[in-house]
């Protein structure tokens, strides 16, 4: 035979002191470590970040550089600046669009503040109203001063004429560049 168990009803369950007590629980459970937070207010994170960019600069609507990268990352703090770390190439142009110079680099870094774009890396400069190519280890254009330079070593060739200097300096539009401290010019003659 079996034997009956009396139902016993439930209590409910009081869903505002068990709010409480989660609330309690949570509020005693964060806290902020301030080194933590002051380690994250400090870094230097990107602003923005945009993938293959084209930029063109043009003075009273005549097109005058054009730049492209695959990649620019833009800082706000500690300092503006923006970044290309996979490399630019800016290309000077005349009234009709034709390239005047080029410049190339691996990776480059335009300071807003001093009106300056730093080129690094396997840095390259055609000139083609003059035929050369400088190959530097870095560059800078200054757009307040209009001014490009490099205190760098320079090698220049033009076609069987390569020389060697410790400089190089010319006008934002390279119509005056110049190799400065010549080391030396070696001429290849053809046999």
């Amino acid at each position: 035979m079996s034997r009956r168990v009396p139902y016993k009803t439930k209590k409910p369950i009081n869903h505002g002191l068990l709010c409480l007590f989660l609330c309690l629980l949570t509020v005693a459970g964060c806290r902020n470590d301030m080194e933590k937070v002051h380690f994250f207010d400090d870094k230097e994170l990107p602003q923005q970040s945009l993938d293959t960019i084209q930029m063109i600069m043009s003075k009273h609507g005549n097109v005058e550089m054009i730049m492209t990268a695959p990649k620019v990352v833009i800082y706000d703090k500690p300092q503006k600046k923006t970044e290309y770390p996979n490399g630019v190439t800016l290309r000077i142009v005349d009234k009709n669009k034709k390239d005047v110079a080029v410049v190339r680099a691996d990776y480059a870094c335009s300071f807003d503040e001093k009106k300056e774009i730093e080129a690094r890396k396997n840095v390259v400069v055609i000139d083609y109203s003059t035929g050369d190519t400088s190959y530097l280890k870095s560059i800078v254009w200054n757009s307040g001063d209009h001014r490009i330079y490099s205190m760098e070593p320079v090698k220049s060739v033009n076609g069987q004429r390569v020389t060697y200097g410790d400089g190089f300096e010319s006008d934002d539009e390279f119509r005056q560049p110049v190799i400065l401290h010549q080391r030396g010019t070696i001429t290849f003659e053809d046999e």
